[in-house]
């Protein structure tokens, strides 16, 4: 196995932030919208009748992150990853007015094996020097040199992929496959999905989106 520097995003890949964005929304004004419904990333359009200050300003209040909670086999993923040897960073474009709440009352108490030392802050996440980049956002994926893993959400299921070597997964378990196929190590533990794995873009695309980063690590 070659261990790898892998980048990892925090919001709706980590955790479910627009899981509970939706919810607490809904509970102060009303509305009835969920992150299933969400077919773009710009909240605002989701909740048109919501000013932006009512709708962003939820970011910032602390105790907000505590309703955020991880997604499905992310901690036990993450850790697996680290345990095996792989050095994984959390690679956020998170405001300044947000992220010691967003650290300090969502990714530290579920992942406490990581610290800020495991935390990179940037808008511009094509400079980051890592193996694979696992994101929800194409446009931080679009133009780096590393592998490119997109986990699909409600809002991104239209995005472009195949032009930029883009690689869509749809959970956890699926990202440990790739991982573990860049990897060289035996992928057959993390997922029985046959069709998944027979007929997915991974088979027809998976050279291409990993030959950046395979070339980097061999």
């Amino acid at each position: 196995m070659v261990p790898l520097t892998i980048a990892i995003d925090m919001d709706d890949v980590l955790e479910n932030l627009t899981a509970a964005w939706c919810e607490e929304l809904n509970r102060r004004y009303g509305t009835n919208v969920h992150d299933t419904d969400l077919k773009e990333w710009d909240m605002s359009v989701a909740f048109p009748e919501l000013l932006p200050t009512q709708i962003y300003g939820v970011l910032e209040e602390p105790e907000f992150w505590d309703t955020v909670k991880p997604m499905p086999g992310a901690v036990e993923s993450v850790r697996q990853l680290i345990n095996m040897g792989h050095s994984v960073y959390v690679v956020t474009a998170s405001s300044l007015y947000t992220i010691r709440d967003k650290m300090e009352r969502c990714l530290f108490k579920y992942f406490p094996f990581l610290t800020w030392g495991n935390v990179v802050i940037t808008q511009k996440k094509q400079i980051i020097n890592c193996d694979v980049m696992i994101d929800d956002a194409p446009h931080n994926l679009i133009g780096g040199c590393y592998a490119k893993i997109l986990y699909l959400r409600p809002f991104n299921m239209t995005a472009p992929y195949k032009a930029h070597k883009i690689q869509r997964v749809r959970s956890w378990d699926e990202i440990m496959w790739c991982i573990g196929l860049l990897s060289g190590e035996d992928t057959t533990q993390y997922t029985e999905d046959n069709e998944w794995q027979t007929h997915n873009r991974l088979v027809s695309s998976t050279k291409m989106s990993l030959d950046n980063a395979s070339a980097r690590v061999i």
